[in-house]
């Protein structure tokens, strides 16, 4: 496209996922991106969070003008702000309520022909798309954690998802420097649907007492050839967030072998959710 329509770019959700999508808003695609949310802490978390990730980018040459990227980037509390927005994201948490109740409050303030993206990793489009004033403008964009390294974007078209809506949101994945992967509104769609049942399974061999936690991790690591073992990487993603979406995929899908390892219920039950906290299924209390 020689003009490019999208121009700014809302993220909603100043947290990892969010602060990582800005990232690659501003650095790869040099789009202006306004940053929503209305905890202060957090918009200070993510400020730092950025500009030590750029800095570090730069210090390896990965980035001309670090200073152009950082001023890309603006922080806003007010959802009245994003009104000239051309694409907006939505990654608050992984909450199908606070979504829906986000989506009734924000799709009116938007333009008429502004795309509402959600990062979801595993609710329903059509179901948040239906609490859309302009449902047609809704569409899944699952960025993987971290989003400035990992180079896929899952794309989830809901029943009321417009071509142009389609179109415009591999156009920004293009700029972004993603790779596209398209699934059907199915419960997890492809990603979560293939590993976390995988993870699940993993702590299930941990509860039975099959192997250790090291003994599953290095399996898995030397054996598949993959960079981190299950146990760790649900560490990694927060046990509360692996707890929820084995819990959706076993409601929506109905089928037993969906059910959570009781382990994994108790983990989180004794708030043990991952590096996040210091302590999942290994202990991160020393690592700094």
């Amino acid at each position: 496209l020689i003009t490019r329509s999208i121009k700014t770019i809302g993220v909603i959700g100043a947290g990892q996922m969010g602060s990582g999508i800005a990232i690659v808003g501003a650095m790869n695609a040099s789009l202006n991106v306004k940053v929503m949310d209305s905890n202060d802490e957090q918009i200070e978390r993510s400020r730092k969070f950025i500009g030590d990730w750029l800095d570090k980018k730069s210090a390896k040459g990965g980035i001309a003008n670090v200073a152009d990227v950082k001023g890309r980037i603006q922080y806003i509390k007010e959802s009245k702000d994003l009104g000239d927005c051309d694409f907006v994201i939505e990654a608050i948490s992984e909450v199908v309520e606070a979504k829906m109740k986000l989506f009734r409050h924000i799709s009116p303030i938007l333009k008429p022909d502004a795309i509402l993206a959600t990062n979801t990793s595993s609710i329903s489009i059509t179901k948040l798309a239906a609490n859309a004033e302009f449902p047609d403008k809704v569409i899944g964009m699952h960025f993987m954690n971290p989003v400035p390294i990992m180079k896929l974007v899952e794309m989830i078209r809901g029943l009321q998802t417009s071509d142009h809506t389609v179109h415009k949101t591999k156009e920004l994945a293009k700029m972004m420097g993603k790779t596209i992967t398209e699934s059907k509104d199915m419960p997890g769609f492809i990603a979560n649907r293939l590993l976390l049942p995988y993870i699940n399974e993993a702590i299930q061999v941990l509860s039975e007492g099959i192997a250790s936690k090291e003994d599953i991790d290095k399996t898995m690591k030397l054996g598949t050839n993959v960079p981190m073992g299950p146990l760790e990487l649900a560490d990694f993603i927060g046990l509360d967030t692996c707890l929820y979406i084995m819990q959706v995929l076993h409601r929506d899908l109905g089928d037993s072998k969906y059910r959570p390892s009781c382990l994994l219920v108790n983990y989180v039950n004794a708030g043990w959710l991952g590096k996040k906290v210091g302590k999942g299924f290994y202990d991160y209390s020393e690592k700094k």
